[in-house]
């Protein structure tokens, strides 16, 4: 029993040092947070004066869309990271309240594993893309013509800090399943009993 609680001291130590670093990374999640708020509220403005522009002052608009666009580009992917911390995107749970917590628990990380293989090439894709448009030049086809390098930038680096976010969680769930075994196998070697609340066994 000794064993399997000494073993498990390592593995619940990276684990709390994995959870500090998930807790840094959300500071920086949250500010950035309050970026992509103010990026949905400029292009709520930026749309709203373009409607008034073109139907009111028969004035022509051709930077109003792009502008819009380009804050809803990097609002969605720069806010990902947190979304994904509090696991708020939209998910199907069709079998989840069947399941055991345990199973769940390895269903999540599995699940977490195979978004992490999709959001680390997504991020790297997002890369070169913003690096061929920068070296290139590239521009959008509109008379205004920005800099594509922009939203393609804001995609890299949302998928990026998307990516940390996952991996941090992957790392974490393997931790605590390690843990978890190690505490199984350490009862299993104390005689297999586990004493419930009332003091006796279970």
């Amino acid at each position: 029993m000794s064993g399997a609680v000494a073993s498990a001291e390592p593995v619940v130590a990276r684990s709390r040092a994995l959870r500090r670093l998930d807790a840094l990374l959300q500071g920086v999640s949250r500010l950035l947070m309050l970026v992509c708020m103010l990026a949905l509220v400029g292009a709520a403005l930026v749309l709203s004066y373009s409607v008034f522009a073109r139907h009111v002052l028969k004035l022509a608009t051709d930077w109003q869309d792009e502008a819009a666009v380009f804050m809803l580009v990097g609002a969605t992917f720069v806010s990902a990271a947190h979304v994904q911390h509090l696991r708020g995107h939209i998910g199907i749970e069709a079998i989840t309240t069947l399941l055991s917590p345990r199973v769940n628990r390895v269903r999540r990380w599995v699940v977490d594993i195979f978004t992490l293989a999709f959001c680390g090439f997504f991020a790297w894709k997002s890369w070169t893309l913003f690096w061929e448009a920068y070296v290139d030049g590239q521009t959008s086809s509109s008379t205004w013509g920005p800099p594509l390098s922009i939203p393609y930038g804001l995609m890299a680096f949302g998928m990026t800090l998307l990516s940390v976010q996952l991996l941090l969680q992957v790392a974490i769930g393997a931790c605590e399943m390690k843990a978890g075994v190690a505490g199984h196998s350490g009862n299993a070697e104390a005689g297999g009993h586990t004493p419930d609340r009332t003091g006796g066994h279970a």
